[in-house]
């Protein structure tokens, strides 16, 4: 076992990789020389595995995992931690944004008795619109799943054996590391560090992935968005029996006639689309319990440097 493992899900990342890999080695050394460093290639179609595969033999602490395709970030974070056998684990990005020299800071404080120390980026190098898009994806995230989560904090921290062991035993087949650290609990503080900038390329994160990504950890993580429809139907049928009220007394009072086909077939287009969009919730939900019962693994391993 050793006493720190670092964990890297790998997309595309052939430029930047070998000198990931120099400042890793940098960094970690001081703290230990008893570590491991887990590349997970996910799928990225690059020449990433040749130099993971080559770096893993000049250097036995150094180990590489490949997927069978492209299972996302957080199912290759899966993947790694499922491997890591360290008193230590830290998780972080490939692109060199989260900056190797910060981990002997994220370590020394998580030793002063942290199970958790998850890093704080105080000023983000993201374009402006990206920083909108994704405070409007925390905010969004944070009520559905009815935790906190922070634009500023993503997977980029140091967690103790316990932590990872815990994190292991959650086997939802929508991974999202950040709402499962939140969830498990343990004794936690972040700390702000220097955010690096980008070796090459943009994120791989799109709004389109942005948006299925928060969709998919809402219906997996929470049943607020059932709580949500179930206030829709009150509040819609409260309305309902006050404007019944209104129509009755207009009735009786004024005598006034109101035209009868236009408010049925508004009601029932209305109510027919309510329905439908009732039915749609519940069935996700079903759907989602349907994946859960097939047990599908959240990722596939292709090859290790081991094999």
């Amino acid at each position: 076992m050793a006493h720190v493992a670092v964990v890297v899900p790998v997309y595309r990342a052939e430029a930047c990789l070998r000198e990931l890999l120099t400042r890793l080695v940098r960094s970690i050394e001081p703290i230990t020389r008893d570590f491991q460093i887990i590349l997970v290639e996910d799928g990225g179609r690059d020449g990433s595995w040749a130099i993971i595969d080559e770096s893993a033999r000049a250097d036995h602490r150094i180990k590489g995992i490949r997927l069978s395709r492209n299972f996302g970030q957080h199912a290759a974070i899966a993947a790694g931690i499922d491997r890591a056998d360290a008193d230590w684990v830290v998780i972080m990005d490939c692109d060199l944004q989260d900056k190797p020299e910060e981990i002997p800071r994220l370590y020394a404080h998580a030793k002063n008795g942290f199970d958790i120390v998850r890093a704080r980026r105080a000023r983000r190098r993201h374009s402006l619109f990206r920083r909108a898009v994704s405070r409007m994806f925390y905010a969004v995230l944070s009520y559905l799943t009815e935790t906190r989560q922070d634009p500023t904090i993503a997977n980029f921290g140091v967690y103790s054996r316990k932590t990872i062991e815990a994190v292991r035993m959650t086997r939802e087949n929508v991974r999202y590391f950040p709402v499962m650290i939140q969830w498990v609990g343990f004794r936690s503080d972040t700390l702000d560090i220097e955010h690096g900038e980008r070796a090459r390329g943009t994120s791989s994160y799109d709004l389109g992935k942005l948006l299925r990504l928060a969709f998919n950890v809402m219906i997996s993580f929470s049943e607020r968005p059932l709580r949500l429809v179930v206030k829709l139907g009150l509040v819609l049928s409260s309305l309902s029996f006050i404007a019944a009220l209104i129509l009755f007394v207009r009735g009786v009072l004024v005598r006034q006639v109101v035209p009868g086909w236009s408010s049925v077939m508004v009601s029932i287009w209305f109510l027919s689309g309510l329905i439908i969009f009732l039915l749609g919730v519940v069935g996700i939900y079903v759907g989602k319990t349907f994946e859960l019962t097939k047990r599908k693994p959240p990722y596939i391993i292709d090859t290790t440097t081991e094999a």
